[in-house]
């Protein structure tokens, strides 16, 4: 039995592009960045589904924006534990989401990569897997997003460097592929670390 780390308390997609603006002076936004209740999952990525509509997620490989031709990072995880560390480390306006995560698992302790390695198992409320995501890798921060975390303000080189650090190991998220037939996520569902 796969060891679960929390419920999937938040699921969202990201509309268009995150960084926005001329290359090297981009800039990092969150009004693409759409909350649902539900998704449906694929091999191919993210598609979110509300009353009205589906929502190509920006890396679903058959998006025009060609985000993630090869399909390697169609899905990405992040952790309720890891926002409060932003949090505390940088300020309120780090929401819950606002790195544009897929999935986001409430936990009290942090996912470090050894954790995610495995990948993650995705389990309805009553323990009965929905899927599989692997190839779990590091979302490693940008530059816009760590720019976004000090609020746009210039701070020393040094401030930055260690910023950006700090938002790497999995801080900011993991990217992985969902590797089971198309599926439907929804709030409630639980996230579980892969079994060796």
């Amino acid at each position: 039995m796969p060891a679960v780390i929390g419920p999937i308390v938040r699921l969202q997609v990201q509309r268009g592009p995150l960084k926005i603006g001329e290359k090297g002076a981009k800039h990092y936004v969150t009004d693409p960045i759409a909350a649902l209740e539900r998704l449906r999952v694929t091999r191919d990525g993210v598609v979110g589904l509300d009353a009205h509509e589906e929502i190509l997620d920006v890396h679903h490989r058959t998006h025009v924006l060609r985000k993630n031709d090869d399909g390697a990072h169609g899905v990405s995880v992040g952790f309720t534990s890891h926002y409060r560390a932003m949090r505390r480390r940088f300020g309120e306006h780090m929401g819950l989401g606002c790195a544009g995560e897929n999935l986001i698992v409430e936990t009290l302790r942090r996912v470090e990569p050894a954790d995610a390695g495995r990948g993650f198992v995705v389990l309805d409320p009553a323990g009965r897997e929905k899927g599989r995501l692997v190839g779990v890798v590091v979302a490693h921060p940008c530059k816009p997003f760590t720019g976004f975390a000090h609020r746009n303000e210039t701070v020393p080189p040094e401030v930055f460097k260690e910023s950006l650090q700090f938002l790497d190991g999995g801080t900011r998220g993991f990217y992985c592929t969902w590797d089971a037939d198309p599926a439907v996520v929804e709030l409630g569902d639980f996230l579980a670390a892969t079994p060796p």
